[in-house]
């Protein structure tokens, strides 16, 4: 376990848990050391003269002492070190998640990633507190003591050195046998907390369907699940903790056999007997204290095994020599981008000038917000290359990638804080003076000036405290302020009011000024802006042209087109599954 800790901290973290590892074996020691003082005190104390026992006594005390003193310097080692490290792991696990492809997120590691940012962690670091100390004293101490038994009678300390390995497989039995009701436990909770999350997320449709007094049944079955697997758990671990004591109780009773035969046939003396029975009696109490502590040893460690593989788990990869471009045109070369066992986007080829603005139309799941991703590299591209001014995404750094690019999202996610600060990620050495002409220019401003608190205003976990159009124009606003050469839209305007959708398109515009972009277009307002349209099938392009050119020359894009208006919705991705449209060319020039 120690050493998958060490791994899970990572180089820059491991020096101090080693220091600490080491001061705590010491003391372990120490420990083990200062009971050998025992035969010699016992020794003087039953012989001719029990005041020759006094400098044993002394020296037993002192040994005492520094063992107390080194047992107070571990254990706030370990409680600060600890509590140190607790921080670090959570920035380590932070900026590996930053830099995980976001296919990777799914739906699935919801409650998984929740579980282990919170609990697991907490868990795992636990140990460096609360159980490393007693943990590697239950083990060092007993070694300490069966060496200083071997000293004093090579019998008696064989007979226990044989017993270790016997005790070492019972442990081994002990986590074997439990492995599989913990593996089953741990994802029974992950699914309990997935469910938990599920049912908070569908309180609106919940309350909107009349269901709030209902019971969630998926819940329900997830948390019952929980609990039968945790029962499990438990009867599974009385095996191993009775096993473990009735081992160490057999073989304490075997070496006083043992003891009182030697000491019967005139092998050793009855002090020496005393003592040694002392120290195996000593042995015994750090045994069982392990037995006790297996079950917590093995719930951190799987936490740690879980630690350790998803920091392992391979980000994409930055290039060796990388190239920033110097053009902002983008170029897709014969893409092909498979996500599990589904081909999303297939042999698709277009470019898009710079400053030239790309509106990509189609039915829902036709692959239009993969695109986007694509564009930022938030994937790598099964087959072929999208291109940045002539230079691979993948041979451009994260850093510059992100930087040239400001992505507009339908759903807009804002941090608990206040307007300014969420507008200030955009660029956060910008002046106030920047970032307010960015929140005028987002007509952020109107809604800064009735908001209680103005520019101070805090906007909610989520920005929930805002309207989704005001959340957009933050969104916008955030944009402009980082003022990237291109910007990526997925279409911002679908649920919004007609008043909110006016304040958003002007502050789309005015983002789109002379820049590179690439819309995904569910409305025919943003359709118009566009100087070139592609419409995307099953992840291939099905017609290329301007808006005017496809209606009058492609019947699928105006059937499309007017099976959208008919129905009187102008996303146009509600008109899915009411048209067939086969695939035509692959690639469109613009």
């Amino acid at each position: 376990m120690i050493r998958m800790l060490l791994r899970v901290l990572g180089d820059e973290y491991a020096p101090p848990v080693r220091r600490t590892i080491t001061l705590m074996t010491v003391t372990a020691v120490v420990e083990g050391l200062s009971y050998a003082l025992l035969v010699p005190i016992l020794r003087e104390l039953f012989g001719a003269d029990p005041a020759a026992a006094r400098p044993w006594l002394l020296a037993f005390a002192a040994a005492c002492t520094l063992y107390a003193v080194l047992r107070y310097r571990s254990d706030l080692s370990g409680f600060r070190v600890g509590t140190t490290l607790l921080r670090g792991v959570y920035h380590r696990l932070g900026d590996h998640l930053a830099r995980l492809p976001l296919g990777w997120f799914n739906s699935g590691r919801v409650g998984e990633v929740s579980t282990l940012a919170s609990h697991g962690v907490l868990q795992a670091m636990s140990v460096l507190a609360h159980l490393l100390a007693p943990l590697i004293s239950a083990a060092v101490t007993p070694l300490t003591i069966v060496v200083v038994m071997l000293a004093y009678n090579w019998q008696l300390g064989l007979a226990a050195l044989a017993a270790a390995p016997i005790v070492v497989a019972v442990q081994l039995w002990a986590g074997r046998s439990m492995a599989a009701t913990d593996a089953e436990r741990h994802a029974r909770d992950r699914e309990a907390t997935g469910r938990v999350i599920e049912y908070l997320q569908a309180q609106p449709v919940l309350r909107a369907g009349g269901r709030t007094v209902e019971r969630f049944d998926l819940l329900d079955d997830a948390l019952h699940d929980l609990q039968r697997a945790s029962r499990r758990s438990a009867l599974s671990a009385l095996p191993g903790v009775i096993g473990s004591a009735l081992t160490v109780q057999a073989i304490f009773t075997a070496l006083l056999t043992l003891g009182a035969y030697l000491a019967l046939g005139g092998n050793i003396g009855a002090a020496e007997l005393l003592a040694v029975l002392v120290l195996a009696a000593r042995c015994a109490d750090p045994l069982l204290s392990l037995a006790e502590m297996a079950g917590a040893v093995r719930s951190a460690r799987a936490q740690l095994v879980r630690l350790d593989i998803l920091l392992h788990t391979e980000p994409l990869p930055e290039p060796d020599h990388p190239i920033r471009p110097a053009r902002y045109d983008l170029e897709f070369d014969s893409v092909t981008f498979e996500h599990g066992d589904r081909t999303v986007v297939e042999q698709l080829s277009l470019t898009v000038a710079e400053g030239r603005r790309l509106a990509i139309v189609g039915p829902s799941g036709a692959g239009k917000t993969t695109l986007l991703q694509l564009i930022a590299r938030f994937h790598d591209v099964t087959a072929g290359a999208v291109r940045i001014g002539g230079v691979d995404v993948r041979d451009i750094t994260t850093t510059d990638l992100m930087s040239q690019i400001a992505i507009v999202f339908q759903n807009v996610y804002l941090f608990d804080g206040t307007i300014e600060e969420n507008i200030r990620l955009g660029r956060p050495d910008a002046t106030d003076a920047e970032v307010r002409a960015a929140a005028t220019a987002a007509r952020l401003d109107e809604v800064i000036d009735r908001l209680p608190g103005g520019w101070s205003a805090h906007v909610g976990e989520g920005g929930a405290l805002l309207s989704g159009g005001e959340r957009q124009r933050v969104s916008i606003a955030r944009a402009l302020l980082k003022d990237a050469a291109i910007v990526l839209l997925d279409e911002v305007t679908s649920a919004l009011d007609p008043v909110n959708e006016a304040a958003v398109h002007e502050g789309i515009e005015r983002l789109m000024r002379g820049r590179t972009v690439v819309m995904v277009a569910h409305r025919p307002r943003s359709v118009h802006r566009a100087d070139h349209v592609i419409f995307l099938t099953d992840g291939a392009i099905a017609a290329a042209g301007t808006h005017t050119e496809l209606l009058t020359t492609d019947t699928r894009y105006a059937e499309f087109w007017g099976a959208s208006t008919a129905t009187g919705h102008a996303d146009l991705s509600d008109a899915r599954g009411t048209l067939s449209m086969p695939r035509v060319g692959r690639g469109s020039p613009l």
